[in-house]
């Protein structure tokens, strides 16, 4: 945090995160307002995941061909133009809103591969896992304050101004960051600027398609990601339909959703402190128990236990999918080619985050079929068992070469 390039990334991210967290509480505030419906909300929500999904890629593929730093400008500044339009449409016109909302997404995913790689330049690679775990344990922060700091400004201001200041966010998120410095790319802007002229450029699909190549050389980084997306596909998906029902269902209050929900987030900031300084010799292995401890939050929820006993399993989960991540994030900036890591971690938002609205469509169906019981062992099952079988992936030990010797 000494490090003025880095704090200045940081500090960028987590404007960025926080204006992310932020819209759909607010939306939900303008709900309650009626200033818009409930309908209107999902059909807004919808369309800025599918500009996210349109986006992400796209992104990746566009940081590895020009400057991160202008990748992040530009998405950051579409995501901060897209704020006035909501605010303008709120109440108003529900399309506006939809394409407003799509622009916003389309921002917010065209920047994510972008500030991953970004890290990278800027930090140098024996800091990165502390540079990771500050990241993740800003994110953390901003939605565990965010609830309180949004609801007092509501009693203050209207939904629209709230928009507004989402567009602020995200102008600081355009602005912040410097360029990296660090690590030096092998690609177009290094390159020769006479050859370059020669030679044609690739389309964006071309160039997509080189990453999934580089992305299938890092066997562990095909079975990590195979984990991460089945635990938020299925463990996520069935969490957040079912922590609500139980809440209400078997222990008759509220308290219980927002106290898991809680204890989560404390834990995963519990989980990025740890892994700051932690080396385990074998990081991969250790990195994909912590993300298979995601399945007691389900687990919890299936059997009659105590309310204290399903906090306390989300807030082991919560450690864990940060033991998961902070290493995850680390090993891929490290193994994966830099002229390629923003399009393999443009692979990674795309996967694990993109099928989510896929699980959670189905879930609710699911549930209703089966019983929520039967549904939640399943889901319990996959986050214990495809971490585990991830584990048995070769090179999935490290992710990616031994490690040297520990210095802690």
């Amino acid at each position: 945090m000494r490090d003025t390039a880095f704090l200045r990334l940081w500090a960028g991210t987590t404007a960025s995160g926080l204006a992310t967290w932020a819209l759909p509480f607010v939306l939900g505030l303008a709900v309650l307002h009626r200033e818009l419906g409930a309908a209107g909300l999902g059909l807004v929500l919808a369309a800025r995941t599918a500009g996210f999904l349109a986006a992400v890629a796209v992104g990746g593929v566009l940081a590895d061909r020009h400057s991160r730093r202008a990748v992040v400008f530009w998405s950051a500044l579409a995501a901060a133009a897209a704020a006035p339009l909501l605010a303008l449409g709120l109440g108003r016109s529900l399309v506006l809103m939809t394409l407003a909302a799509a622009l916003a997404g389309a921002g917010q995913g065209a920047c994510r591969p972008a500030f991953q790689a970004l890290t990278a330049e800027t930090v140098a690679a024996d800091h990165r896992q502390q540079a990771n775990a500050a990241m993740t344990m800003a994110v953390r922060t901003s939605t565990l304050a965010g609830p309180t700091l949004t609801a007092l400004l509501a009693a203050f201001v209207d939904a629209g101004t709230l928009l507004l200041g989402i567009g602020l966010l995200w102008l600081v998120a355009a602005l912040l960051p410097g360029r990296g410095a660090t690590a030096p790319r092998a690609d177009a802007e290094s390159a020769d600027p006479a050859a370059l002229a020669a030679a044609p450029r690739a389309s964006l699909r071309a160039e997509f398609v080189d990453g999934i190549r580089e992305a299938r050389r890092h066997p562990w980084f095909l079975a990590g990601l195979g984990a991460l997306t089945a635990v938020i596909a299925l463990g996520y998906s069935a969490t957040g339909v079912a922590l609500p029902l139980v809440s209400r269902d078997r222990y008759g209050t509220e308290w219980v959703l927002a106290a898991a929900m809680t204890a989560y987030t404390v834990g995963a900031l519990g989980g990025a402190l740890v892994t700051a300084r932690r080396r385990p010799r074998s990081q991969g292995w250790s990195a994909l128990a912590g993300l298979a401890l995601y399945g007691f939050a389900p687990l919890s929820l299936m059997l009659p236990v105590h309310p204290a006993v399903v906090v306390a399993a989300y807030a082991v989960a919560g450690i864990g999918i940060e033991l998961f991540n902070v290493p995850w994030f680390t090993a891929t900036q490290r193994e994966v080619a830099p002229d390629k890591l923003a399009r393999v971690s443009s692979l990674d938002f795309l996967l694990s985050y993109g099928l989510a609205p896929v699980g959670l469509a189905l879930m609710a169906p699911a549930i209703g079929v089966f019983g929520v019981t039967p549904v939640l062992a399943v889901c319990a099952g996959a986050c214990f068992l495809v971490p585990a079988a991830a584990a048995l992936v070769p090179t999935a030990r490290h992710f990616g070469r031994a490690p040297g010797p520990r210095t802690d």
